[in-house]
């Protein structure tokens, strides 16, 4: 190949299984919460030995008011997650698609250290970061081999109140 080309790819940004940096002021808010951690007490815990899963599901909440993203193996135990608040987002920006995007990222940084590279998708809720979170996945560098949505929907509803007796 020749080096113009080369350069031309290295200029052009983000080959597509290259995830993108995180912006400044939320890995210095995620800094800061780390050394908060370090510093308080340690409880006697085993520490977990890393272990390889290639495959696992990709869990989308997305309400009005948040979106949290948790990413697990095939039996259904938590690798990674990340939630609008632990980005550091408060009050209305918790919900927006940008929030959904800066999550997924952190979540599927905490998750490669586990080998992870498919996914299949489980979406929950109508909130407006549902689509940008799959599309952050991808971006990220997993597969997403399947999308399914689990919102739940009421079939009968709820139980009527009485009829007012005047």
């Amino acid at each position: 190949m020749p080096d113009e080309i080369k350069q031309e790819i290295n200029n052009t940004g983000n080959p597509l299984n290259m995830a993108e940096e995180l912006p400044e002021e939320i890995k210095k808010k995620l800094e800061k919460s780390k050394e908060d951690k370090k510093t308080s007490k340690k409880k006697g815990r085993r520490k977990k030995t890393d272990k390889k899963v290639p495959l696992g599901v990709a869990h989308v909440k997305a309400t009005y008011n948040n979106t949290i993203v948790s990413l697990a193996d095939l039996s259904g135990n938590v690798m990674a997650w990340a939630s609008a608040g632990l980005a550091g987002f408060k009050g209305p920006k918790k919900s927006t698609p940008y929030a959904a995007q800066i999550i997924t990222r952190i979540a599927v940084e905490k998750a490669k250290k586990f080998g992870l590279s498919e996914v299949s998708v489980m979406v929950k809720g109508v909130g407006t970061g549902r689509e940008s979170a799959i599309r952050a996945l991808n971006a990220n560098g997993l597969i997403i081999t399947s999308i399914k949505d689990i919102t739940p929907i009421p079939h009968n509803g709820c139980r009527p109140k009485k009829p007012r007796r005047v």
